[in-house]
């Protein structure tokens, strides 16, 4: 996939969804299987998914940085020209 936050975000909440309908089929309180599983994935997608979360922090920070070079300091512009005045 090209944007890797689109598949990180798609593993994460399909996981819950697995998990939260195993549990509701199982006869767990609703309330407490979201819980539950909200809980789990996290855990899971903290062990076991380290590549695509590398690959979304990646994103991020290449995006930072673009955007960082995209926009000027404007402040240290207007100072720079009062101070050569």
């Amino acid at each position: 996939m090209k944007n890797p936050w689109i598949l990180y975000i798609t593993i994460r909440v399909g996981l819950f969804a697995v998990i939260l309908a195993v549990m509701l089929m199982l006869g767990f309180d609703p309330f407490f299987a979201a819980l539950i599983a909200a809980v789990v994935s996290l855990a899971i997608s903290l062990i076991f998914f380290n590549k695509h979360r590398n690959a979304v922090s990646e994103a991020i920070y290449r995006s930072v940085e673009n955007r960082k070079k995209n926009v000027g300091d404007s402040d240290s512009d207007a100072e720079d020209s009062a101070s050569k005045n």
